[in-house]
């Protein structure tokens, strides 16, 4: 193909040439608001904001923050749902140099304290209806300030170094930009499950976040997005694939990021009827309650150009019956969050090959090697573990060097995923991450639900694994070995896991044994688990 070269033979494909403009997340905002100060960045409802308001907006967000001593390096908290003010806060924290600090709406007090703790930070951006979890924290004192977001009046009591929104924001001029190395300077820690259950931070340069939206968009050049294109989002802007490649890409594009705060069907068609956007990035989920809902092809879907699914694999079904419902198009892509996030996706030119995540994203380089030492690359159609190299591959983890070391090796980022690829340069996906189990989009790692589970007192032995779910791709399931003498039902498990995690990672079926298979050495066998699981399901 003309995008891609297979080498001699083997799986080591190049995306096509690529050239991008090196500069920061703030320059990339003013350049467009420079030539497209007028046109519409942000709809969030009956609000609409122009990219001159926006970069106003982003530039009083760094006033205020350098008036809390917030400085080049400092690491900032945002746990905002997708809105305006998220934008705003994104963008403000990165004018002053300092970092973005993913933080996930539906995290539990103790998620969102780990995060802050390993992290650093000590400013925070919060949505009302979450400050109670925030107060709650042990380590709330040590929040420098605390600034709370709502969408209208609120008398929410607040405490310590905590103020709303609009009393945060300052009415003097701001203050200039902190010089901003593109290459080496960390915009984002995007935080990932581990497989040892501790979370990662991925660290993301401003030189990874804008080199993979323009290689999103040269990618598409045969239907790439421009000014008056507009972009609804759905997915969340606190996870890596809303943030660039709908709000980072927008901006780059000059496009209206038209910005819904939860997924709702009703709503989403409602709004695909009034704003007729042209690109939804989504995940299957998403896709599945849309095809499932009467009468959505008379909401006007096929105003949608382009309908991008990630985060999740695309059943092939899916794909058929949404485009032959809808007449929009669908595409596959990949990527994770070390990767800022995209590597892969299907070519624009009408060439899909389904169950396909597609080809290199240009300047992107792809192989596949064997997973056992990760040095030979293999064959045409042979499985082994996907590996990629590119701009858009993170610095490293956060404070963790060994991690790093691991998941980068002579510049070649290992995705864990094991894949093959075909002679045309298109990637399959043949298995996700060992134990890693994808619930609506989200990444849940077993460890963290176990180690929770370990924690109940009538609780002795638990592994946990995914099992394959019409409607979420994936759902969560634990085994459950109780202590002797003790009792527990599964409403009492799962209302235990309610307090300590995430909805999106509480164990949706618990069973109860007596033992759980092991090996000599008494590690419990988890696959053997998931595979019964899976074909129970």
């Amino acid at each position: 193909m003309s995008d891609t070269t297979v080498f001699d033979g083997v799986s080591y494909v190049k995306g096509k040439a690529f050239t991008y403009d090196l500069m920061s997340l703030p320059e990339m905002l003013d350049r467009t608001a420079e030539q497209y100060k007028d046109g519409t960045a942000i709809i969030f409802y009956q609000q609409r904001i122009t990219y001159g308001q926006l970069q106003a907006s982003t530039r009083q967000v760094a006033e205020a923050l350098y008036q809390s001593g917030v400085r080049k390096g400092d690491r900032v908290g945002i746990m905002l749902p997708n809105c305006p003010q998220f934008v705003s806060a994104f963008y403000g924290v990165l004018r002053r140099g300092a970092v973005v600090v993913q933080l996930n709406p539906l995290y539990t007090e103790r998620e969102i304290e780990f995060v802050l703790q390993d992290s650093g930070a000590e400013v925070l951006f919060v949505f009302a209806d979450l400050y109670a979890r925030v107060r709650h924290l042990a380590g709330y004192e040590n929040l420098k300030k605390v600034i709370v977001v709502s969408f209208a009046p609120s008398s929410l009591e607040l405490a310590g170094n905590a103020v709303r929104w609009e009393d945060f924001l300052p009415s003097g001029s701001p203050v200039p930009d902190e010089p901003i190395n593109p290459e080496e300077d960390i915009a984002v820690l995007q935080y990932t499950g581990g497989t040892t259950g501790r979370s990662k931070g991925a660290m993301l340069t401003h030189r990874n976040l804008v080199a993979n939206v323009q290689q999103i968009n040269a990618h598409a050049s045969e239907d790439p997005l421009t000014a008056g294109d507009k972009i609804l989002t759905v997915i969340p802007l606190f996870h890596v694939y809303g943030m660039n490649c709908a709000m980072n890409l927008g901006v780059l594009t000059a496009t209206t990021v038209i910005l819904l705060p939860r997924f709702d069907v009703l709503e989403v068609l409602q709004t695909i009827k009034e704003h007729r956007p042209t690109y939804f990035p989504g995940v299957p989920t998403m896709y599945v309650a849309l095809n499932a809902y009467p009468g959505a092809e008379q909401y006007g879907i096929d105003a949608i150009r382009i309908c991008n699914s990630g985060s999740a694999p695309l059943p092939v079904e899916l794909m058929h019956a949404f485009e032959q419902k809808t007449g929009a198009n669908m595409y596959e892509g990949y990527g994770l969050s070390e990767a800022s996030p995209t590597t892969h996706s299907s070519p624009r030119n009408g060439t899909k090959k389904p169950g396909s995540i597609g080809i290199p994203l240009p300047g992107t380089e792809a192989r596949i090697v064997d997973h056992l030492t990760g040095t030979r690359t293999l064959p045409i159609g042979e499985v082994g573990e996907l590996v990629i190299r590119g701009p858009q591959v993170m610095k490293g983890y956060w404070n963790m060097p060994q991690e790093t070391a691991h998941a980068i090796r002579d510049g070649w980022l290992y995705t864990g995923d094991l894949a093959r690829v075909d002679e045309d340069g298109f990637f399959y996906i043949v298995d996700r991450k060992k134990d890693l189990i994808i619930a609506s989009g989200y990444n849940v790692y077993p460890r963290e639900i176990e180690e929770v589970l370990y924690t109940h007192p009538s609780v002795q032995e638990a592994v946990v694994v995914g099992v394959p779910d019409a409607y979420r791709g994936e759902t969560v399931k634990a085994f459950v070995v109780l202590k002797q003498g003790q009792h527990a039902t599964p409403e009492e498990i799962e209302s235990y896991c309610r307090q300590h995690l995430a909805a999106f990672k509480v164990p949706r079926i618990i069973e109860f044994r007596d033992s759980l298979p092991k090996t000599a050495v008494g590690k419990i066998l988890r696959r053997v688990l998931a595979e019964e699981a899976k074909s129970k399901a």
